[in-house]
């Protein structure tokens, strides 16, 4: 008879009385004594943050908690519209639309840069600037020859600049997580811009990817963090909705709209 591998994991644990979480007592280390950030810095790292590490992982949370009536709001308060009695299904509406063009490009770029700077990780060397300007045109050069966008860069409406990179980049430097990530994704830009003759600033997502890395943090964990904050935006914008709804004029306008050119007409066999 096999032995079965008995099941294990490392998070958390309950009895009648107490709870652990990563070797901390929930209600007497971590309730009332931490952050939420830094909840789920302990999450994703098995350890509680140092100051540095707090500052700058609250400040990535915080950058995609909100961004106004973008398609991921959008869904869920169209959702909400729907089915007001299910707020974690608006919600969860809300976070499918996370993907590689909004909020979960910070996967691409942490990933990219990952794979980019495993060489020098490994043998814990720092690259030169030539060295990370070859690179750069390597990347560019390779992301263009198969057609596929260079994720964390360019924005529909911060241009020239997002003010989250800039703010986010001078966190960085000021907790001591300004290093060769961040500095490969600057150029990154630089040369895409070039390369494409027009301006593609490092968005925030592009922001979030290199630091990510420069953290120590897998690029797996990138994209969750995306889903975290902006979940808890999404509640807001489904609270508002709740008493302030805009979904169902919205519907409204577009179905008018859209339709507008078809009304009254008709033809033969429905063709």
């Amino acid at each position: 008879m096999t032995n079965q591998k008995k099941l294990h994991s490392d998070i958390a644990w309950s009895t009648a009385d107490a709870i652990g979480v990563h070797g901390y007592d929930l209600c007497n280390d971590l309730m009332g004594e931490i952050n939420f950030g830094d909840m789920a810095f302990l999450e994703v790292t098995s350890r509680l943050p140092n100051p540095n590490e707090s500052r700058l992982f609250n400040a990535v949370l915080i950058t995609l908690v909100e961004h106004g009536i973008v398609p991921s709001s959008l869904a869920a308060r169209m959702t909400y519209a729907g089915a007001p009695e299910a707020m974690q299904g608006a919600v969860a509406a809300g976070l499918l639309g996370l993907g590689s063009v909004f909020v979960g490009s910070t996967e691409g770029a942490s990933k990219m840069l990952s794979a980019a700077l495993a060489e020098f990780k490994g043998q814990s060397k720092t690259p030169t600037d030539a060295q990370l300007d070859a690179l750069a045109q390597e990347l560019v050069a390779d992301l263009r020859a198969q057609k596929k966008s260079i994720p964390g860069i360019g924005h529909p409406i911060h241009k020239p600049t997002d003010p989250r990179t800039i703010r986010l980049f001078n966190i960085a430097e000021q907790t001591g997580f300004n290093g060769m990530y961040i500095k490969l994704m600057v150029k990154v830009s630089e040369v895409a811009s070039e390369s494409f003759k027009k301006s593609l600033p490092i968005n925030a997502t592009g922001a979030i990817g290199a630091i990510c890395c420069e953290m120590g943090l897998n690029w797996k964990v990138a994209h969750g963090l995306g889903v975290m904050a902006r979940a808890v935006g999404l509640v807001g914008h489904i609270l508002e909705e709740s008493h302030t709804p805009i979904a169902i004029p919205i519907w409204q306008q577009v179905d008018e709209e859209a339709t507008a050119h078809m009304k009254g007409k008709f033809t033969k066999g429905g063709k």
